[in-house]
């Protein structure tokens, strides 16, 4: 049985789905997979999904070169158990060729990726379905997708000024700020053609958060409480933007923390 220190990463698994690694490599992962049934539920996971896997990982990739995004991950359903890590199913994956813009010094990147929903978007209940949406991508964030240092204050409002023409809206360090909880990225996201700001967290206590933002014409919502994906989910609009903060802490914990964002975000 595979050991907590030989566990591939998230990352492993996604570099092994794209024919990424090296022959050797690749044998340890198949032999993983054969073994441990964990480990083989999580790389069919990886494969089924169609999401930016490589912008959920930038921080571990912090010295990849600029390029610009060519591709979005296109949803290729996977029928196969990942136990029998046959072709076919690694076969059928579009190769993702993804944008990583590295910060050599923060290690900290601002990625642009496309979240692609094609016919499942609604026009009727837009709110729902584009947290439906940010819920799918973060409940595939580890601890570990987000290692690295916390960026300085500096870096933190440089890479929040890139959001700021595409969301339409001027955000700082401090009015993004989370009590205790560590800024680690911000990314810029694209939802149904339209710009998706997320910023993600590491919380000592629960692991991965992230506070989301896109603009929205339904009109101010008071704050409101959901479960999606095993986290809990505050959301929340005014007359110009929808947002949520999602997480895996308790709905007390994560409630009274939008309840602060959510005030500094209006001051």
């Amino acid at each position: 049985m595979t050991t907590k220190q030989t566990i591939p990463s998230d990352e492993d698994l996604t570099a092994f789905i794209d024919g990424e690694l090296t022959a050797e490599e690749a044998a340890r992962i198949k032999a993983m997979v054969k073994e441990d049934e964990s480990v083989a539920e999580r790389l069919e996971l990886l494969a089924r999904a169609s999401l930016p896997f490589k912008q959920a990982f930038a921080p571990l990739l912090s010295e990849a070169p600029r390029e610009k995004l060519q591709a979005m991950l296109a949803a290729i359903p996977v029928q196969q158990s990942a136990k029998s890590a046959s072709a076919p199913l690694f076969a059928s994956r579009r190769r993702f060729l993804g944008a990583l813009a590295a910060s050599l010094v923060a290690g900290i990147a601002i990625d642009r990726a496309v979240i692609g929903i094609g016919a499942r978007f609604s026009a009727k209940d837009e709110n729902s379905e584009w947290r439906a949406v940010v819920a799918d991508y973060v409940s595939l964030y580890t601890p570990e997708s987000l290692v690295g240092p916390v960026p300085g204050r500096d870096d933190q409002a440089a890479q929040l000024a890139g959001l700021d023409e595409k969301i339409g809206l001027s955000l700082s360090p401090e009015a993004v700020s989370l009590p205790g909880i560590d800024f680690k990225r911000a990314l810029l996201l694209q939802y149904d053609g339209k710009a998706l700001a997320q910023i993600a967290y590491l919380d000592p206590e629960t692991g991965p958060m992230a506070l989301c933002i896109v603009k929205s014409d339904k009109g101010p919502k008071a704050p409101d409480l959901e479960s999606r994906k095993g986290m809990n989910v505050v959301y929340w609009s005014n007359a110009t933007h929808a947002f949520m903060l999602i997480g895996h802490a308790a709905a007390d914990r994560i409630t009274a923390i939008a309840e602060g964002v959510r005030g500094a975000l209006s001051a």
